[in-house]
């Protein structure tokens, strides 16, 4: 079931408050005060009175009238409801679901057949997440194709069928994540300024030494000021190893040093940073290839990943850098940044399509936890505010 869906059913037009039971036309009794008791009148001497009278008063006497209590009726307590709460990866995922799912509930609200409307409103939601004018069109088409196959009869079977498309589409290029079993398993993070690299590094780091691995950086960033200083204070908060230092400009010579200690120090992994670079600078693009190169020397068969950060909030850019840099130096796997500040969520139904690449890791946010392994249906369940009934 959708969570978008479901709470606009229940906003049902035209029910009525649920109001006391008490009649309030019946006006509760009113006591009438007798200003002229308070007067001053003359009292009588009480009368005696004959014991004979006094039986004969108590047989007539009319039995107390009963005190009309209005009385209300509460109505039985209903079963509150509550909702499961929602996982932090939900609430991270919140600017992207909404651009998709806002006006969807009241498009769905009170539909059951497919119309044309519908399915152009989802498509307009789909090219506004950024998922692409080919892959929207895909999805359109696999959805045109079951109505008239009879195969979907509603509105929440289409949405529950998107879903499952979309699903598919981000699980037929992913690989298993590789095992390191060398020693070490040398992984090159490459990517633009800004895309969040050095820091994706740390909690990659991170990720791995809590899953039982020995793990050293190499600050093979160069040429920005401070990238250095940068993932040292990474190294410090891990408590792991960084070879290189402040100053050093020749980032071949590094990764070199760094691939040959690790092998040294009997390490698991080795993190090696590159320098920031446009997928339109050619010289720099060059250099990156070569530092791939001086790795592949250091220790044959390495480096056996080499991962490519993107930025989400880019949008369609993130597509042509991941373009780029795949036909320069053949990356293995993506990690896609900032998801949880941007609108802009289906890209990575764009890359996979055109790319053919596993997503490996997602980021959603600052903390060194939030890089988080890839889950294709957790993911669009999140973006689609899906839910299990």
């Amino acid at each position: 079931m959708f969570g978008f869906l479901r709470r606009k059913k229940k906003q049902v037009p035209g029910d009525a408050a649920i109001e006391s039971p008490v009649d309030s036309s019946v006006d509760a009794p009113v006591v009438e005060s007798n200003d002229s008791a308070t007067a001053e009148e003359p009292v009588e001497a009480p009368k005696a009175v004959e014991p004979e009278s006094i039986a004969a008063a108590i047989a007539t006497e009319p039995e107390p009238a009963e005190t009309s209590t209005q009385i209300a009726i509460q109505p039985a307590p209903q079963p509150v409801t509550q909702e499961k709460p929602k996982s932090r990866f939900w609430q991270q995922l919140a600017r992207a679901r909404n651009n998709f799912t806002e006006g969807l509930g009241d498009l769905f609200l009170g539909k059951k057949a497919i119309d044309d409307e519908l399915l152009e409103e989802v498509e307009t939601r789909l090219i506004m997440a950024d998922v692409g004018q080919a892959t929207t069109r895909a999805l359109i088409d696999a959805l045109h194709q079951q109505i008239s196959r009879k195969q979907i009869n509603d509105a929440e079977a289409l949405f529950e069928t998107l879903s499952q498309l979309m699903v598919e589409r981000l699980e037929r290029v992913q690989k298993p994540r590789p095992v390191p079993t060398e020693q070490p398993h040398i992984i090159v993070v490459c990517g633009i300024n800004g895309a969040g690299k050095t820091t994706t590094i740390g909690k990659l780091a991170h990720h791995y030494k809590q899953s039982g691995h020995k793990v050293m950086l190499a600050a093979g960033d160069t040429f920005r000021a401070a990238a250095v200083e940068q993932l040292i204070t990474w190294g410090e908060r891990n408590q792991i190893p960084v070879i290189g230092e402040p100053g050093r400009q020749d980032a071949a010579s590094v990764l070199f040093d760094a691939a040959q200690s690790a092998r040294a120090r009997n390490m698991d992994v080795l993190i090696a940073d590159t320098a920031g670079r446009l997928h339109t600078q050619g010289g720099l693009m060059e250099e990156l290839k070569k530092l791939v190169r001086v790795v592949s020397k250091s220790i044959p068969g390495a480096p056996h990943e080499i991962l490519l950060v993107l930025d989400a909030s880019i949008g369609q850019n993130a597509l042509n850098q991941a373009r780029q840099f795949h036909e320069a130096v053949g990356v293995t796997g993506l990690i896609v940044t900032k998801l949880d500040g941007t609108a802009k969520g289906g890209i990575l139904f764009a890359i996979s399509d055109e790319l053919k690449l596993p997503i490996d890791f997602i980021g959603v946010g600052e903390q060194i936890g939030d890089l988080r392994p890839f889950d294709p249906k957790g993911y669009v369940d999140a973006l689609l505010d899906r839910e299990d009934i």
